[in-house]
């Protein structure tokens, strides 16, 4: 038996005709949702925070099954997109954003708002960067889990796109070391400053990591390509010559047809996880050095601080001559596993365009992909998409953040992946009749549910038992059901269950698949 499963496995991971095994959820089509950010509190992985342009809020206190949807308002310093969302240690709330004040400039700061009840209510917000007329654009934060230190890097205009060399871009960086109460002032960490134009030659992309002894590292893009700083006392110095990481063929602003915009800015993460990979950095990026109509995903490694860097590893593992685009990287950092999420065509001729994911559980040194989507969509040029999609991941629970044009609508959805079947590839005609997931919560303390995935159209049974093999309940009997993806509920206090370890089966078709639950009151 163990041996036909090992070989099953084989045989699903050969093919390349791929089907998504992951339930995908709308968080929301209302307010023109575009440029979507996600955070899991990894204190609690039900709750998660998630945004998008330009003052759409979105909380999930079921792991992400159903959202609630509000709008962001700040009467001090007006609300303009880039929106980014993170949760601290105490579960507050976070929501880093541009600035439109009543009084003063078009993006003339980065905005802080912060809520204490769950996303219910939001403070007016702090802020940081103000320079005058200056334009601050394109943030990103990180925060310290041990001394709950907040870092915030971004991109200052002298002149939003004024083409006049006089006019320069440079990577800046501020931190709060009370709740985002405060600031420190703006510092420029950069060596080669960049243009104003907002393309290839401006200094962009500055995602901020903290590496295993307090350390912060940041990577951008610009006309050096993609270089690297750190800082080893917090943020009050930084090295005085950037360390170049790759070359950039085709710079960061890409041509992608159906796109009206498109970047492939790099995304730092460093493993914190007390792994084999500990302290290893990482750049993720997609750039066009294959050709215009061939645009890949990129990562690098640096296992010495950023002092010395990998060739570029490619993420996508498809035959060349395809698109993939609008990728973002998080690292698991209980796992130490790299998740990625990208739009992708390999599987059409056309603009057709899919929701792919990849995960690296060794550092790189292998790379699976596998699709997310349950269906492609075909975005329109005339519609922007934003800057980029995003995702969060926290002891195996994994939510990626898309866009999605439907009908001339806009839509941002997530996908609840079960670690199952991360990195498993299936055929659509696959002879295998079912494969059951893991519950989630898992331990649960009252409600869990199950997940499963029908290849062909099958009579199935679930039940519950326990660890004496006692059936507790059946929440299945011998069903005739089509071929797709099922979501079963359990509530283990409505059958007055103790705490203890449980097992579900699902069984049809002379297979049966056993998983084990643990309910903890």
């Amino acid at each position: 038996m163990k041996f036909n499963r090992l070989l099953l496995l084989f045989t699903l991971t050969l093919n390349l005709s791929l089907l998504a095994q992951h339930e995908n959820v709308m968080i929301s089509n209302s307010n023109y949702p575009e440029e979507p950010t996600i955070n899991i509190d990894p204190n609690n992985t039900d709750r998660i925070i998630a945004g998008a342009n330009i003052n759409n809020v979105f909380t999930s206190e079921d792991g992400g099954h159903t959202w609630e949807i509000s709008q962001l308002y700040s009467t001090t310093n007006g609300v303009w997109g880039d929106p980014v969302t993170i949760v601290d240690n105490d579960g507050n709330y976070l929501f880093f954003h541009l600035a439109n004040p009543p009084v003063g400039n078009w993006i003339d700061r980065i905005v802080c708002q912060k809520s204490t009840d769950g996303g219910l209510s939001w403070n007016d917000g702090s802020y940081m960067g103000l320079n005058g007329t200056k334009a601050q654009d394109k943030e990103w934060v990180i925060i310290d889990r041990t001394n709950e230190n907040i870092y915030v890097t971004w991109t200052q205009f002298d002149d939003y796109g004024n083409s006049n060399p006089a006019f320069r871009s440079n990577i800046m960086f501020s931190k709060s070391t009370d709740g985002a109460e405060t600031w420190s002032p703006a510092l420029r960490i950069n060596e080669v400053d960049g243009d104003c134009v907002d393309d290839d030659n401006t200094v962009e992309g500055a995602v901020p990591a903290v590496g295993p002894n307090g350390e912060i590292y940041v990577s951008w893009a610009g006309p050096e390509g993609i270089v690297f700083d750190k800082s080893l006392d917090q943020g009050e110095t930084w090295l005085e010559n950037d360390i170049f990481v790759s070359d950039f063929p085709g710079g960061w602003a890409i041509d992608i047809p159906g796109i009206s915009r498109c970047n492939g800015m790099p995304i730092t993460v460093c493993d914190l996880s007390g792994g084999e990979n500990h302290g290893t950095i990482y750049i993720n990026w997609a750039d066009q050095r294959n050709g215009v109509d061939d645009t890949d995903v990129w990562v690098v490694k640096s296992t010495d601080g950023g002092e010395t860097w990998s060739n570029a590893i490619r993420v996508n593992d498809d035959p060349p001559g395809n698109q993939q685009f609008f990728t973002w990287m998080a690292i698991d950092q209980v796992t130490g596993y790299l998740h990625f999420v990208f739009y992708d065509r390999r599987n059409y001729n056309n603009n057709n365009t899919d929701v792919f994911m990849a995960v690296s559980k060794n550092g790189c040194e292998t790379i699976q992909n596998y699709l997310v989507s349950e269906e492609p969509f075909i975005p329109n040029a005339g519609v922007f998409f934003g800057d980029y999609n995003n995702v969060s991941a926290h002891n195996d629970v994994i939510r990626p953040i898309w866009t999605r044009l439907h009908n001339g609508s806009l839509s941002v959805w997530t996908a609840i992946i079960d670690p199952v079947f991360v990195g498993v590839e299936e055929t659509r005609e696959s002879a295998i009749p079912f494969a059951l997931g893991q519950n989630y919560p898992n331990p649960f303390s009252e409600t869990t549910h199950f997940s499963f995935k029908l290849k062909t159209n099958s009579t199935v049974s679930l039940k519950i038992t326990d660890v004496f093999g006692r059936d507790i309940v059946t929440l299945i009997k011998n069903e005739k059901r089509d071929a797709g993806v099922y979501f079963e509920h359990f509530n283990a206090t409505y059958y007055n269950l103790p705490s203890g370890v449980y097992y579900f089966t699902l069984t049809g078709d002379n297979v049966n698949e056993v998983r084990k639950m643990v309910l903890e009151r």
